[in-house]
């Protein structure tokens, strides 16, 4: 794969003993790769995330960590919903696009199939999502704790999940 950040070739990586223990501490706990849409009158943006958690209940909610300074967490802030895709190992591109892994010329819906819909764009590819409604955004270190009630969610048959491990995209077999 040309193009792509190599994460066992990483140049701009601290050496290990320079590298944040609570950082490193994180990179040990498997998580969910998703990609968080939101748009507003014509208006797109995304980003991949890993720390993302759902609590069911009534209303059900998710929630997930963002930087205050990602275009993501401004969109949705604004349009007050979005939509989040949950990524299988195929989608491992989507990934990338969305995290700014992989060059994406015109930006990663450039290079990916969308719909748009009242919650924001809705990648096509990836049929596990949930249409989310913004409810609060709380500052907890060096993120934004983002919650939002689930207002729909649509499932396919996913099997094999793309998953986050020590900085990396992983399988679960």
């Amino acid at each position: 794969m040309t193009g792509i950040i190599h994460e066992d070739e990483n140049p701009f990586q601290d050496p290990e003993e320079g590298r944040d223990p609570v950082r490193r501490f994180r990179g040990r706990l498997a998580a969910p790769v998703t990609v968080v849409t939101a748009g507003l009158e014509g208006e797109r943006a995304g980003l991949t995330v890993s720390s993302l958690v759902v609590s069911e209940g009534d209303p059900s909610r998710v929630h997930f960590l963002v930087a205050p300074t990602a275009e993501v967490y401004d969109l949705l802030g604004r349009s007050g919903r979005f939509v989040v895709h949950i990524l299988d190992v195929s989608q491992r591109q989507i990934a990338e696009l969305f995290a700014a892994r992989r060059p994406a010329p015109g930006g990663p819906f450039a290079s990916v199939a969308f719909t748009d819909s009242a919650w924001g764009p809705v990648l096509d590819e990836v049929p596990d999502r949930a249409y989310c409604s913004y409810v609060t955004g709380v500052e907890e270190g060096y993120s934004i704790l983002v919650s939002a009630d689930i207002d729909r969610v649509e499932l396919a048959d996913l099997t094999d999940p793309l998953v986050y491990f020590r900085g990396r995209y992983r399988t679960l077999s």
